[in-house]
């Protein structure tokens, strides 16, 4: 009597397996190109390292962003996405709270990878274009997450400025950081501008 042969396990049954491990080895490999760029800037972050703090071959990291410019800017993505959600979650019922939030991004990991992409592009011509049309994205998602996080009217004359005034501070804020531990300075600044914010978008109360 013939051995009853087992199905073969491959095609569909596998497919979600293998999704799987392909979204695990893409997730590593954003993360560990924010981490690189982060801390060691443009220059030296290549797909190499990134591959290698990552855990990957190359040649995985390749199947996934074919080049260097792919990685990295697929990796700012994702730093605004993670941006984003972190905004989202920000309380809205203490402005006070809601204006450092809104500063606390741009002082972190996140930001100072950012950033460092945006320096990259100011030189390199094949991540310009693709740089600029993300940012200016990612800046309108912030400016419209901080409009209803704030509950600001931006029918009213200012209030759109004062808004975008905030994030504009904000995003210097993070510059300074990058120096020197600007704690005690920015505690004082965003106390302020709470009380500034607080003013500009209260009905005449």
């Amino acid at each position: 009597m013939a051995a009853v042969t087992a199905p073969r396990q491959d095609g569909p049954p596998d497919r979600g397996p293998k999704q799987d491990r392909s979204r695990v080895t893409r997730q590593r490999l954003l993360e560990a190109a924010v981490a690189c760029l982060a801390e060691h800037g443009w220059a030296g972050s290549t797909v190499a390292v990134v591959a290698e703090r990552a855990g990957v071959s190359r040649g995985a990291a390749q199947h996934h962003f074919p080049t260097r410019e792919d990685l990295f800017t697929a990796a700012v993505e994702y730093v605004a996405e993670e941006r984003s959600q972190a905004l989202r979650a920000l309380p809205t019922d203490d402005r006070t709270q809601t204006v450092a939030g809104l500063v606390g991004l741009f002082t972190g990991p996140l930001f100072r990878a950012a950033l460092q992409l945006w320096v990259a592009a100011s030189n390199e011509e094949q991540l310009r274009a693709r740089v600029t049309e993300l940012e200016a994205r990612v800046g309108r998602e912030s400016h419209r997450i901080a409009v209803e996080l704030l509950g600001a009217d931006e029918s009213r004359p200012g209030v759109r400025e004062t808004v975008q005034g905030l994030l504009d501070m904000a995003r210097g804020l993070g510059l300074a950081t990058l120096l020197t531990d600007d704690t005690t300075r920015r505690d004082r600044v965003v106390a302020q501008w709470s009380r500034l914010i607080d003013e500009a978008l209260t009905d005449g109360r």
